[in-house]
C-alpha cells in the first residue's frame, strides 16, 4: 500500500517493527518514523495495517502509540481483518479525542494493494468519506462503500473471508482428490478454472501449490483467524453455518499440523501429508 501511494506521488511516512521493510521504503521515498506517535504527529491520516485487534490496540493507544499525537480531525484508516465489536470500540474510542475512523478491511493480497487492484470494504461516516475518498481511490480502484456503521466493513470482510475458506478448503480436496484417482493435477486445475467449480482463492493457492511454492503471502494463520471471528459473529446474530464451521475446523488443524506459517495454499500439502 505505501508503496502504491510512493508511485502516485503521494507523501509517505511509515512505522513498521521489522526494520528491514522500513528501509525498503524508505529506499523507495518514504520516511520511517521512531514510533507510532512520532508519525502520527506528523501525518494527517494513518493507515494501520496489522494483523489483529491487539495489534491495532498497541499501535493506537499504548504509550507511544497513534492516538496519544494525533490531533482532533486527524483520521484512522483501519485496514485489517478483526471482529465488528473490536472495530466499533476502536472508532468509539478514537471519536472521544475527535479523531475519525474509516473502517476499511482490504482484500487481495500484495500484489492487488501494490497496483491498486485490491478490494476495500468502507463504513464511515459521510464526512470522512468526503474527506478521504481521494486517498481511498489511490489506495484501490475497487471500493465498496458498505455504509456509514462502524463495523460494518468488519462484518462485510469476515463474511467474504468465511467463504474465501470454504473456497480455498474445498480447492484442496478437489485437487487432492484429483491426484488420488490418477488425474493430472494442473490439467484438472485448467478444466476447473473454465468451469463451474472455479474460485478466485482457489486458482490462485492451488496454482502455487502444484509449483511447490509455499512462501508466504497469507500465512495459514490468518484465515483460521478470520475463519474463527467471522463463526463467533455468526454465533453473536444467532446463525450456524455448517460450511463455515468444517472450513475454520480444517484451518485449526493444519496450523496444529505445522502449516501455520507457511502460506495458506499449503493446505494441499497438508492433505498430501495426511494420505489424503
Amino acid at each position: 500500500m505505501a508503496r502504491r501511494l510512493l508511485a502516485l506521488g503521494w507523501e509517505v511516512g511509515v512505522r513498521d517493527l521489522d526494520p528491514a521493510r522500513e528501509a525498503a521504503l524508505v529506499a523507495a521515498g518514504a520516511r520511517a518514523y521512531a514510533t507510532p506517535a512520532a508519525l502520527a504527529a506528523a501525518h494527517a491520516v494513518v493507515v494501520v495495517a496489522v494483523v489483529d485487534a491487539g495489534q491495532c490496540d498497541a499501535v493506537l493507544f499504548a504509550a507511544d502509540g497513534l492516538a496519544g499525537a494525533m490531533p482532533a480531525g486527524a483520521c484512522v484508516v483501519l485496514c485489517p481483518t478483526i471482529g465488528p465489536a473490536s472495530t466499533e470500540s476502536i472508532a468509539g474510542r478514537l471519536g472521544e479525542r475527535g479523531i475519525a475512523c474509516v473502517d476499511a478491511p482490504m482484500s487481495g493480497g500484495p500484489a492487488r494493494a501494490r497496483d491498486g487492484t485490491m478490494s476495500l470494504m468502507v463504513a464511515c461516516a459521510e464526512a470522512a468519506w468526503s474527506q478521504h475518498r481521494g486517498l481511498l481511490e489511490a489506495l484501490s480502484s475497487t471500493i465498496f462503500r458498505v455504509g456509514e456503521r462502524p463495523g460494518d466493513g468488519a462484518r462485510t470482510k469476515l463474511v467474504n473471508n468465511l467463504l474465501a475458506a470454504v473456497n480455498l478448503a474445498a480447492a484442496a480436496e478437489a485437487i487432492a482428490l484429483a491426484e488420488r484417482v490418477g488425474l493430472d493435477p494442473a490439467t484438472t486445475l485448467d478444466v476447473i478454472e473454465r468451469s463451474s467449480g472455479q474460485s478466485w482463492i482457489g486458482s490462485d493457492r492451488m496454482r502455487r501449490a502444484l509449483a511447490g511454492d509455499l512462501a508466504p503471502r497469507a500465512h495459514t494463520t490468518l484465515l483460521a483467524k478470520d475463519s474463527a471471528l467471522a463463526l463467533a459473529m455468526a454465533a453473536e446474530a444467532g446463525f450456524d453455518p455448517p460450511l463455515g464451521r468444517l472450513a475454520a475446523a480444517r484451518f485449526k488443524a493444519v496450523c496444529a499440523a505445522g502449516f501455520a506459517d507457511l502460506d495458506d495454499a499449503s493446505l494441499l500439502e497438508a492433505l498430501r501429508a495426511e494420505g489424503g
